[in-house]
Order: C-alpha cells, then structure tokens, then sequence
C-alpha cells in the first residue's frame, strides 16, 4: 500500500550508540540535530537510555538525582532548534531509591507536555555477553497510559520491552493513539529474532504508526545493542529503516490514510477480548 502525505508535520528517528557519560551524550545528540532538515513542524524521537547507557544502577541512580538539569538541558535545544522532543527514556528519581525509566515529550517551547514511565521491565536472562537484566532492581515500574495531542497526530508513549506486550498497545489504540514511539535498547540477541516482527504486528493490529528509534553497536557499559531503528505504516509497511551506526530516519504520517485503514478493516470493533486487556 502506497503513502502519500498529507500530515502538517515530519517525524524523525535518530540512531544513537549513548556512552556512560551524560554531557557526552548530550554533545552527540546536539552534533546530529544540526544535520536534521530544516522542515517544521518537527518532532525528533531519541532511543531509550538516551542520556545515559550507565555500568550499573547505582550510576544511572546518580544521574536521576539530576534530572531537573538534564531536562532544562533539553528543554534549551528544543527551543534553540525549533523542533519537538521525544526524549527516549532518562531516569527520574523516586522517593524509594529507584528511579523511573521516564519517556519526556516536549514541545518547540521547550515545555514537557507529557511523561509516560515504563511499565514493563526487562527482567530476562539473554544468552549475549551481558547474561541476565533485571531491571525491576533499580527501576521503578510505572502505571498510565499515556496519550497526547500534537500537530502530529496523537502520540502514544511505549519504550522497548512494553513491545512484547499486545494488551498496552491495544489500550494506546483506545486513547486515541495514531502514533507510537517505541524508544529501545534491543540486545542484539533479542533483536535479530524478534525486533522488527514485534514492531510490525504491533502497527497492523493497533493501525497505527509505529516509530522506533533505537541504540546501535557496542556501548562503553559492555552491552551491544542491535540497532534497526524502523518507522512502520498502519497498514504494516516498513517506511524507513537504519540498520547499523548513528543518524536518523524520517517520515510524514498521512493521517488521512491511517483514518481510512481503521474505517475500511474496524478491527478494534470486532476485538471480542477488550476486557481482558490494559
């Protein structure tokens, strides 16, 4: 099925392979938003982990007692680059000694206009040089779904591991979603197997944009992510793909098309389970 647009505003994926260091991050990020196009409205969608891909909890901990910092940092760019931010995940700090993988919104004025906090946690055992992740140690699962107006359409929030989870998808597909960002840190293991099947099944069955930027190559904490940052149609076609190193990919949702995929195939009328999901 073929895409032609009709959206008032463009949407980019940036790769990105984040180091321990968060102000170097940070200068990596800014190094490719002055390579983005000059077209506005735009919206820039960061991985997870963006800020910091820390050793350990402790280190990321660290960070999350600086949020407030870090997001005025942000916040700055957004305004200096007259773009939309969707800024992966960063930790927030909690008040039990976690931290909240936080996914930020932010507006061209630098404002945050919504904050979802991951659900799922990525507690597994991979065989890949890292072995086991228990993220549920240090992180603090959060609870909403979160979906929100933009001039892009109406944006859910999801971040990596809620990718293996139908029910969260079907219920940002209730909230109104068009869109859903998927900021990720995929292990290399997981992601050849099961990466973009997962992401494609989640657009056909919520009939949504799916637009997944992702960590790529060997990180200073030891990990090594798989990269494949993808943005995919509603009707399941894979619009763009970056499969290795850092740099972006982008598209212009046609929200018209999206509209009549859900009007000629109503599938979240058909769905005979709704209450058994989120």
């Amino acid at each position: 099925m073929n895409h032609t647009s009709s959206s008032p505003g463009h949407i980019i994926a940036l790769q990105m392979c984040s180091g321990i260091n968060a102000q170097n991050n940070l200068a990596q990020l800014e190094q490719q938003l002055c390579s983005l196009p000059s077209t506005r409205p735009l919206l820039v969608c960061l991985p997870e982990s963006f800020l910091v891909f820390a050793k350990s909890g402790d280190d990321t901990l660290a960070v999350a007692q600086q949020s407030e910092a870090y997001q005025a940092q942000l916040s700055q760019l957004c305004c200096k680059y007259d773009i939309w931010l969707a800024a992966g995940t960063l930790p927030i700090e909690t008040d039990n000694a976690k931290y909240y993988a936080a996914s930020l919104l932010f507006n061209s004025q630098g404002e945050v206009i919504a904050r979802y906090n991951k659900i799922h946690l990525f507690d597994v055992d991979v065989s890949d040089g890292t072995g086991a992740y228990r993220e549920s140690t240090f992180t603090q699962a959060g609870n909403d779904v979160v979906v929100v107006d933009t001039p892009f359409g109406k944006i859910g929030l999801a971040v990596c591991y809620d990718l293996r989870f139908s029910g969260l998808f079907s219920a940002l597909q209730r909230a109104g979603a068009e869109i859903i960002l998927v900021p990720s840190a995929f292990t290399t293991v997981t992601g050849a197997a099961h990466w973009q099947p997962l992401l494609t099944a989640r657009a056909i069955e919520t009939q949504s944009y799916v637009i997944a930027a992702a960590q790529t190559g060997q990180h200073e904490n030891g990990r090594a992510t798989y990269g494949h940052s993808l943005i995919i149609s509603p009707w399941g076609d894979v619009l763009s793909e970056l499969k290795n190193g850092t740099g972006y990919i982008g598209c212009q949702p046609n929200l018209s098309q999206l509209h009549a995929i859900r009007r000629d195939m109503p599938v979240q009328s058909h769905q005979r389970f709704r209450e058994h999901l989120l």
